[in-house]
């Protein structure tokens, strides 16, 4: 097995705004208005949907080019369920995450209905965001030095 390192970097800039960065691709995460952010970018959690749905639409293009496949298109509809009063401390019974994620995925192509759901259950097997938020994965937090980051 060979591991590849996937490496992104943030920094908090002004009030909830944070600077990513992601090889050369610069990218701003905040909170709407309503929460105390200046709507600079997506929230963290409409970046983990985003990466869910657009994840999902890679692996399927890479199995429909893989299984010339006769699909034309695809898209998703990506929602989840969340309670603001777990993540902001106001009820500590509230779970912080997302309590539920629905994806609606559209495949245009010229296949039964049948062969749609063996093509997206394909999908959803092969898709490293979905196995990630679906099985529990090691997370290490390390309280990095003041110039540790390169």
């Amino acid at each position: 097995m060979s591991l590849k390192t996937v490496v992104v970097e943030a920094e908090q800039v002004n009030g909830f705004k944070v600077e990513t960065r992601a090889r050369h691709h610069i990218v701003h995460v905040d909170q709407p208005v309503e929460m105390g952010g200046n709507d600079a970018g997506p929230t963290p959690l409409e970046f983990l949907l985003i990466g869910l749905a657009s994840c999902l639409l890679t692996v399927g293009k890479i199995i429909a080019q893989q299984r010339n496949l006769p699909v034309r298109n695809l898209s998703a509809r990506v929602e989840g369920d969340i309670d603001p009063d777990g993540f902001l401390g106001r009820n500590p019974a509230a779970r912080v995450g997302a309590s539920q994620i629905r994806v609606y995925l559209r495949v245009d192509g010229d296949l039964s209905w049948e062969e749609k759901e063996a093509f997206v259950r394909q999908i959803e097997a092969r898709c490293p965001i979905s196995d990630n938020i679906g099985n529990a994965t090691p997370i290490a937090l390390v309280l990095a030095q003041e110039a540790s980051f390169a």
